[in-house]
């Protein structure tokens, strides 16, 4: 396995709207379980964790404030670690994680912590694979303080799209469903707002993996626990996962490797509170957009 880049850019996708009671995609028992497998392991495994808790604490070091009571949502193995002097919660939802991270075993998007426990509320990881995407976040807030801080980074975008690709060449004129479904950065700073944070900020980090082989791939989401959840999943014939690593060979470069990608969704919102900015009343500034954009003499 080779790391090729690692970039960022602004999502173009049209954001989607999701249902207000929304449906049960994953599997509840079979995500503890996949969880429960990967904890022994997960060390050899954690590179788009660790990959996302560099980036929180890229953006929590601009943050000039202290955080005496701190919640990391979905802990895996522990590795985040808080700011100096902080009281820290874990809470995972496999029981391996939340054991030998010392926290607490607790789905995400189920009612989980005291309202105002928290002044930061920290999520690597986790997020895109919960069923109530909406309610997780409105939990979050709800668990925050005023002017407390949430940030969040989940795999969404456009990750997957070589495995999503030969998926569905393999499977010909009847694909089934074997990539979770995918939020982008526009929806995602949308539900921020629908979720009630305030100051929402939404961005997008890519990391391309490159690969020897489709079952190297697949080694690396089973040591992640990041295999398919999907509820009542189809099938799948030795044939279609013989067709599907031919597939996956053909897309190699010179080096005989296919890369794969892997996009970070990273979200930052703050609960709401009378001392914060506010955005400028329509109609008041002081100087035209004409003048602005006027050529100077």
């Amino acid at each position: 396995m080779q790391r090729l880049s690692r970039g960022a850019r602004r999502g173009t996708s049209r954001a989607v709207t999701p249902a207000a009671t929304p449906p049960e995609i994953f599997d509840r028992t079979r995500r503890r379980l996949r969880r429960d497998r990967a904890a022994p392991g997960f060390a050899g495994f954690d590179f788009i964790r660790a990959w996302m808790l560099d980036g929180i604490a890229e953006r929590l070091d601009a943050v000039r404030r202290e955080f005496r009571d701190v919640l990391d949502l979905g802990s895996f193995d522990g590795a985040f670690v808080p700011p100096p002097g902080a009281n820290l919660t874990r809470i995972d939802a496999g029981a391996r994680f939340a054991a030998v991270s010392g926290g607490v075993q607790a789905d995400e998007d189920r009612p989980h912590s005291p309202e105002g426990a928290y002044d930061l509320v920290v999520s690597a990881g986790v997020l895109d694979s919960v069923n109530d995407l909406p309610g997780a976040l409105a939990l979050i807030r709800r668990s925050l303080r005023p002017d407390g801080l949430f940030m969040g980074a989940f795999l969404g975008g456009s990750t997957l799209a070589t495995l999503r690709s030969v998926m569905l060449e393999a499977e010909g004129d009847r694909p089934a469903a074997r990539v979770h479904p995918q939020v982008d950065v526009r929806a995602a700073g949308d539900l921020l707002v629908r979720a009630g944070f305030a100051l929402p900020v939404a961005d997008v980090e890519t990391l391309e993996v490159r690969y020897a082989s489709l079952f190297d791939l697949v080694r690396d989401l089973r040591g992640m626990g990041a295999t398919s959840l999907l509820r009542d999943p189809a099938p799948l014939t030795r044939s279609a996962v013989a067709r599907a690593a031919q597939a996956f060979a053909t897309r190699a470069d010179g080096e005989g490797r296919t890369s794969e990608r892997f996009d970070a969704i990273f979200v930052t919102g703050w609960a709401p509170d009378p001392s914060q900015p506010k955005p400028a009343r329509r109609g008041s500034a002081s100087a035209s957009l004409a003048d602005a954009l006027r050529p100077k003499p």
